[in-house]
Protein backbone atom coordinates (compact mmCIF):
# COMPACT_ATOMS: atom_id res chain seq x y z
CA UNK A 1 0.00 0.00 0.00
CA UNK A 2 2.87 2.31 0.91
CA UNK A 3 4.54 1.64 -2.46
CA UNK A 4 1.33 2.43 -4.33
CA UNK A 5 1.02 5.73 -2.46
CA UNK A 6 4.66 6.57 -3.21
CA UNK A 7 4.33 5.93 -6.93
CA UNK A 8 1.07 7.90 -7.06
CA UNK A 9 2.73 10.84 -5.32
CA UNK A 10 5.67 10.75 -7.71
CA UNK A 11 3.30 10.65 -10.68
CA UNK A 12 1.45 13.72 -9.45
CA UNK A 13 4.65 15.67 -8.71
CA UNK A 14 6.34 14.91 -12.01
CA UNK A 15 3.15 15.48 -13.99
CA UNK A 16 2.79 18.92 -12.44
CA UNK A 17 6.43 19.68 -13.10
CA UNK A 18 6.07 18.71 -16.74
CA UNK A 19 2.93 20.78 -17.29
CA UNK A 20 3.53 24.20 -18.81
CA UNK A 21 2.89 27.03 -16.36
CA UNK A 22 0.03 29.22 -17.52
CA UNK A 23 -0.06 32.53 -15.64
CA UNK A 24 -3.28 34.36 -14.90
CA UNK A 25 -4.18 36.81 -17.64
CA UNK A 26 -4.05 40.49 -16.84
CA UNK A 27 -7.68 41.58 -17.22
CA UNK A 28 -7.03 45.24 -16.63
CA UNK A 29 -8.36 48.76 -16.93
CA UNK A 30 -6.57 52.09 -17.29
CA UNK A 31 -7.77 53.97 -14.21
CA UNK A 32 -7.89 57.66 -15.10
CA UNK A 33 -6.49 60.15 -12.60
CA UNK A 34 -9.05 62.55 -11.16
CA UNK A 35 -9.34 65.51 -8.80
CA UNK A 36 -10.47 63.51 -5.81
CA UNK A 37 -9.51 60.69 -3.49
CA UNK A 38 -11.14 57.33 -4.15
CA UNK A 39 -12.79 54.70 -2.00
CA UNK A 40 -14.41 51.33 -2.58
CA UNK A 41 -17.41 52.90 -4.29
CA UNK A 42 -14.98 53.80 -7.09
CA UNK A 43 -13.25 50.43 -7.24
CA UNK A 44 -16.41 48.31 -7.03
CA UNK A 45 -17.34 48.92 -10.71
CA UNK A 46 -13.92 47.55 -11.68
CA UNK A 47 -14.58 44.43 -9.64
CA UNK A 48 -18.04 44.20 -11.20
CA UNK A 49 -16.58 43.71 -14.69
CA UNK A 50 -14.27 40.98 -13.29
CA UNK A 51 -11.11 43.01 -13.82
CA UNK A 52 -8.12 41.90 -11.75
CA UNK A 53 -5.69 44.73 -12.53
CA UNK A 54 -5.54 48.49 -13.03
CA UNK A 55 -2.99 50.90 -14.48
CA UNK A 56 -2.43 54.02 -12.39
CA UNK A 57 -1.18 56.98 -14.43
CA UNK A 58 0.53 59.90 -12.68
CA UNK A 59 1.45 62.71 -15.05
CA UNK A 60 4.35 64.97 -15.90
CA UNK A 61 3.91 67.97 -18.20
CA UNK A 62 6.01 69.55 -20.94
CA UNK A 63 5.46 72.85 -22.75
CA UNK A 64 6.26 71.44 -26.20
CA UNK A 65 8.09 68.60 -27.96
CA UNK A 66 11.44 70.40 -27.72
CA UNK A 67 11.19 71.44 -24.07
CA UNK A 68 13.49 69.53 -21.66
CA UNK A 69 11.96 70.16 -18.24
CA UNK A 70 9.16 67.90 -16.96
CA UNK A 71 6.85 69.47 -14.39
CA UNK A 72 5.37 66.88 -12.04
CA UNK A 73 4.01 66.28 -8.55
CA UNK A 74 2.88 69.86 -7.97
CA UNK A 75 -0.10 71.32 -6.15
CA UNK A 76 -1.39 72.62 -9.49
CA UNK A 77 -2.10 69.08 -10.70
CA UNK A 78 -5.14 66.97 -10.05
CA UNK A 79 -4.75 64.77 -6.98
CA UNK A 80 -4.70 61.53 -8.96
CA UNK A 81 -1.86 62.82 -11.16
CA UNK A 82 0.49 63.30 -8.20
CA UNK A 83 2.59 60.95 -6.10
CA UNK A 84 0.24 61.27 -3.12
CA UNK A 85 -2.74 60.58 -5.36
CA UNK A 86 -1.11 57.57 -6.98
CA UNK A 87 -0.33 56.20 -3.52
CA UNK A 88 -3.91 56.63 -2.31
CA UNK A 89 -5.32 55.02 -5.47
CA UNK A 90 -2.94 52.06 -5.23
CA UNK A 91 -3.66 51.41 -1.57
CA UNK A 92 -7.40 51.45 -2.23
CA UNK A 93 -7.10 49.11 -5.23
CA UNK A 94 -4.87 46.72 -3.31
CA UNK A 95 -7.47 46.49 -0.55
CA UNK A 96 -9.78 44.98 -3.16
CA UNK A 97 -7.09 42.57 -4.40
CA UNK A 98 -6.68 44.46 -7.67
CA UNK A 99 -3.11 44.29 -8.95
CA UNK A 100 -1.52 47.53 -10.10
CA UNK A 101 0.78 48.79 -12.82
CA UNK A 102 2.18 52.29 -12.28
CA UNK A 103 2.42 53.88 -15.72
CA UNK A 104 3.83 57.42 -15.44
CA UNK A 105 2.93 59.44 -18.51
CA UNK A 106 3.96 62.71 -20.11
CA UNK A 107 1.42 65.22 -21.41
CA UNK A 108 2.68 67.79 -23.88
CA UNK A 109 0.66 70.99 -24.04
CA UNK A 110 -1.90 71.12 -26.87
CA UNK A 111 -1.91 67.33 -27.00
CA UNK A 112 1.20 66.95 -29.15
CA UNK A 113 2.23 63.33 -29.63
CA UNK A 114 4.85 62.18 -27.12
CA UNK A 115 6.49 60.05 -29.80
CA UNK A 116 7.81 63.26 -31.36
CA UNK A 117 9.59 64.41 -28.18
CA UNK A 118 13.05 65.33 -29.40
CA UNK A 119 15.63 67.86 -28.25
CA UNK A 120 17.57 70.25 -30.49
CA UNK A 121 20.90 70.18 -28.64
CA UNK A 122 23.04 67.91 -26.51
CA UNK A 123 22.58 70.26 -23.57
CA UNK A 124 18.79 69.97 -23.81
CA UNK A 125 18.99 66.19 -24.14
CA UNK A 126 20.96 66.07 -20.89
CA UNK A 127 18.40 68.29 -19.16
CA UNK A 128 15.57 66.10 -20.40
CA UNK A 129 17.31 62.94 -19.24
CA UNK A 130 17.89 64.37 -15.76
CA UNK A 131 14.30 65.56 -15.54
CA UNK A 132 12.87 62.27 -16.81
CA UNK A 133 15.02 60.25 -14.41
CA UNK A 134 13.74 62.28 -11.45
CA UNK A 135 10.16 61.80 -12.66
CA UNK A 136 10.44 58.05 -13.19
CA UNK A 137 12.49 57.16 -10.12
CA UNK A 138 10.02 58.96 -7.86
CA UNK A 139 7.38 56.48 -8.99
CA UNK A 140 9.72 53.49 -9.03
CA UNK A 141 10.33 54.21 -5.34
CA UNK A 142 6.58 54.39 -4.75
CA UNK A 143 6.10 51.12 -6.62
CA UNK A 144 8.60 49.37 -4.37
CA UNK A 145 7.17 50.95 -1.22
CA UNK A 146 3.67 49.67 -2.01
CA UNK A 147 4.66 46.30 -3.54
CA UNK A 148 3.17 47.28 -6.87
CA UNK A 149 3.08 44.33 -9.24
CA UNK A 150 4.31 46.07 -12.42
CA UNK A 151 6.05 49.30 -13.35
CA UNK A 152 6.04 50.90 -16.80
CA UNK A 153 9.20 52.90 -17.52
CA UNK A 154 7.67 55.12 -20.23
CA UNK A 155 4.83 55.55 -22.69
CA UNK A 156 5.11 56.13 -26.45
CA UNK A 157 8.48 57.95 -26.49
CA UNK A 158 9.81 56.74 -29.83
CA UNK A 159 12.15 59.63 -30.71
CA UNK A 160 13.50 59.83 -27.15
CA UNK A 161 14.25 56.11 -27.18
CA UNK A 162 15.68 56.07 -30.71
CA UNK A 163 18.00 59.02 -30.15
CA UNK A 164 19.19 58.17 -26.63
CA UNK A 165 19.44 54.37 -26.28
CA UNK A 166 22.38 54.46 -23.86
CA UNK A 167 20.36 56.60 -21.49
CA UNK A 168 17.49 54.10 -21.47
CA UNK A 169 19.77 51.15 -20.79
CA UNK A 170 21.24 53.03 -17.83
CA UNK A 171 17.82 54.14 -16.60
CA UNK A 172 16.62 50.53 -16.48
CA UNK A 173 19.66 49.60 -14.39
CA UNK A 174 18.86 52.43 -11.98
CA UNK A 175 15.22 51.39 -11.73
CA UNK A 176 16.27 47.80 -10.99
CA UNK A 177 18.29 49.00 -7.99
CA UNK A 178 15.10 50.53 -6.55
CA UNK A 179 12.21 48.40 -7.73
CA UNK A 180 12.10 44.60 -7.53
CA UNK A 181 8.83 43.92 -9.40
CA UNK A 182 8.09 43.39 -13.08
CA UNK A 183 9.07 46.00 -15.68
CA UNK A 184 7.62 46.95 -19.04
CA UNK A 185 7.52 49.89 -21.45
CA UNK A 186 4.42 51.06 -23.35
CA UNK A 187 5.51 51.22 -26.98
CA UNK A 188 3.17 52.51 -29.64
CA UNK A 189 1.74 49.79 -31.89
CA UNK A 190 4.12 50.70 -34.74
CA UNK A 191 7.12 51.47 -32.51
CA UNK A 192 7.77 48.29 -30.55
CA UNK A 193 9.68 46.52 -33.33
CA UNK A 194 12.67 48.84 -32.91
CA UNK A 195 12.64 49.37 -29.13
CA UNK A 196 16.18 48.32 -28.13
CA UNK A 197 15.82 47.30 -24.48
CA UNK A 198 13.16 44.57 -24.39
CA UNK A 199 15.65 41.92 -23.18
CA UNK A 200 16.17 44.02 -20.04
CA UNK A 201 12.44 44.11 -19.21
CA UNK A 202 9.96 41.42 -18.17
CA UNK A 203 7.17 42.18 -20.65
CA UNK A 204 6.97 43.58 -24.16
CA UNK A 205 4.42 46.35 -23.67
CA UNK A 206 2.35 47.59 -26.61
CA UNK A 207 -0.33 50.27 -26.84
CA UNK A 208 -2.32 48.09 -29.18
CA UNK A 209 -4.05 50.42 -31.60
CA UNK A 210 -3.50 48.14 -34.59
CA UNK A 211 -5.72 48.86 -37.61
CA UNK A 212 -8.06 45.91 -38.12
CA UNK A 213 -10.95 47.03 -40.34
CA UNK A 214 -11.91 49.74 -42.84
CA UNK A 215 -15.64 49.15 -42.37
CA UNK A 216 -17.89 51.90 -41.02
CA UNK A 217 -19.45 49.35 -38.68
CA UNK A 218 -16.92 46.54 -38.62
CA UNK A 219 -18.17 43.02 -38.00
CA UNK A 220 -16.54 40.71 -35.48
CA UNK A 221 -15.45 38.48 -38.36
CA UNK A 222 -13.85 41.34 -40.29
CA UNK A 223 -11.87 42.50 -37.25
CA UNK A 224 -10.70 38.95 -36.50
CA UNK A 225 -9.50 38.76 -40.09
CA UNK A 226 -7.73 42.09 -39.55
CA UNK A 227 -5.92 40.70 -36.53
CA UNK A 228 -4.54 37.87 -38.66
CA UNK A 229 -2.27 40.44 -40.33
CA UNK A 230 -0.66 41.26 -36.99
CA UNK A 231 -0.67 38.06 -34.95
CA UNK A 232 2.13 36.12 -36.71
CA UNK A 233 4.53 39.01 -36.20
CA UNK A 234 3.55 39.44 -32.57
CA UNK A 235 3.99 35.73 -31.90
CA UNK A 236 7.37 35.58 -33.62
CA UNK A 237 8.57 38.71 -31.82
CA UNK A 238 7.53 37.31 -28.43
CA UNK A 239 9.25 33.99 -29.13
CA UNK A 240 12.42 35.63 -30.43
CA UNK A 241 12.83 37.69 -27.24
CA UNK A 242 11.38 35.04 -24.93
CA UNK A 243 9.09 37.65 -23.40
CA UNK A 244 5.28 37.71 -23.14
CA UNK A 245 3.41 40.60 -24.72
CA UNK A 246 1.09 42.76 -22.64
CA UNK A 247 -1.21 45.34 -24.17
CA UNK A 248 -0.40 48.33 -21.96
CA UNK A 249 -3.39 49.98 -23.62
CA UNK A 250 -6.13 48.56 -25.81
CA UNK A 251 -9.60 49.68 -26.77
CA UNK A 252 -11.85 51.28 -29.37
CA UNK A 253 -13.99 54.38 -29.55
CA UNK A 254 -17.74 54.00 -29.99
CA UNK A 255 -17.53 55.75 -33.34
CA UNK A 256 -17.78 54.98 -37.07
CA UNK A 257 -14.66 53.34 -38.56
CA UNK A 258 -13.33 52.57 -35.10
CA UNK A 259 -11.09 49.77 -36.39
CA UNK A 260 -9.45 51.81 -39.16
CA UNK A 261 -7.27 54.12 -37.03
CA UNK A 262 -8.03 53.08 -33.45
CA UNK A 263 -5.52 55.54 -31.99
CA UNK A 264 -7.51 58.61 -33.08
CA UNK A 265 -9.10 60.64 -30.31
CA UNK A 266 -9.71 63.97 -32.06
CA UNK A 267 -13.09 65.68 -31.87
CA UNK A 268 -13.58 65.72 -35.65
CA UNK A 269 -15.06 62.21 -35.37
CA UNK A 270 -18.56 63.06 -34.15
CA UNK A 271 -20.62 59.95 -34.89
CA UNK A 272 -21.77 57.55 -32.20
CA UNK A 273 -21.50 53.86 -33.12
CA UNK A 274 -21.88 51.55 -30.16
CA UNK A 275 -22.03 48.43 -32.34
CA UNK A 276 -18.65 49.21 -33.91
CA UNK A 277 -17.06 49.39 -30.47
CA UNK A 278 -18.73 46.16 -29.39
CA UNK A 279 -17.64 44.20 -32.44
CA UNK A 280 -14.05 45.42 -32.48
CA UNK A 281 -13.64 44.65 -28.78
CA UNK A 282 -15.19 41.20 -29.09
CA UNK A 283 -12.89 40.42 -32.00
CA UNK A 284 -9.79 41.40 -30.05
CA UNK A 285 -10.82 39.07 -27.25
CA UNK A 286 -11.49 36.19 -29.64
CA UNK A 287 -8.39 36.73 -31.77
CA UNK A 288 -5.73 37.46 -29.18
CA UNK A 289 -6.60 36.80 -25.54
CA UNK A 290 -6.04 33.05 -25.44
CA UNK A 291 -2.73 33.09 -27.28
CA UNK A 292 0.15 31.68 -25.22
CA UNK A 293 2.41 34.63 -26.03
CA UNK A 294 -0.18 37.10 -24.75
CA UNK A 295 -0.22 38.12 -21.06
CA UNK A 296 -3.35 40.31 -21.09
CA UNK A 297 -3.99 44.03 -21.19
CA UNK A 298 -5.31 47.27 -19.76
CA UNK A 299 -8.51 48.64 -21.25
CA UNK A 300 -8.42 52.30 -22.29
CA UNK A 301 -9.97 53.95 -20.39
CA UNK A 302 -11.90 53.79 -17.08
CA UNK A 303 -13.06 56.83 -15.07
CA UNK A 304 -13.41 56.78 -11.31
CA UNK A 305 -16.98 58.13 -11.22
CA UNK A 306 -18.61 55.23 -12.99
CA UNK A 307 -22.19 56.47 -12.97
CA UNK A 308 -21.21 59.71 -14.73
CA UNK A 309 -18.88 58.15 -17.30
CA UNK A 310 -19.57 57.13 -20.88
CA UNK A 311 -23.18 56.40 -21.73
CA UNK A 312 -25.13 55.81 -24.91
CA UNK A 313 -24.40 59.26 -26.37
CA UNK A 314 -20.65 59.09 -25.75
CA UNK A 315 -18.33 58.31 -28.67
CA UNK A 316 -15.02 58.18 -26.79
CA UNK A 317 -12.98 55.17 -25.67
CA UNK A 318 -14.53 54.40 -22.31
CA UNK A 319 -16.81 51.33 -22.27
CA UNK A 320 -18.61 52.52 -19.17
CA UNK A 321 -22.41 52.42 -19.31
CA UNK A 322 -22.33 51.19 -22.91
CA UNK A 323 -23.27 47.78 -24.33
CA UNK A 324 -19.59 46.84 -24.70
CA UNK A 325 -19.24 46.85 -20.92
CA UNK A 326 -21.18 43.58 -20.75
CA UNK A 327 -18.89 42.01 -23.35
CA UNK A 328 -15.87 42.94 -21.26
CA UNK A 329 -17.52 41.66 -18.09
CA UNK A 330 -18.32 38.30 -19.66
CA UNK A 331 -14.88 37.91 -21.21
CA UNK A 332 -12.96 38.87 -18.09
CA UNK A 333 -15.01 36.36 -16.09
CA UNK A 334 -13.91 33.53 -18.38
CA UNK A 335 -10.32 34.71 -18.94
CA UNK A 336 -8.94 34.43 -15.43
Amino acid sequence: MRQIFYFLLCFIVFSCAAAKYKPTKINGVSFVAARDVIDQTHTQPIISINANAAAIMPFGFLKDVNHPKIIHNTDRQWFGETRAGAKQYIETLHKDQIEVMIKPQIWIWHGEFTGFLKMNSEADWKLLETSYTNFILAYAELAEELNVEMFCIGTELEEFVKNRPAYWHQLIKEIRTIYTGKLTYAANWDEFWTTPFWPELDYIGIDAYFPVSDMQTPTVEDCIKGWEKHKPGLKAFSEKLNRPIVFTEYGYRSVDYTGREPWRYDRSMTSVNLTAQQNATQALFEAVWNEEWFAGGYLWKWFINHNDAGGLEDNQFTPQNKPVEQIIKAHYKNAL
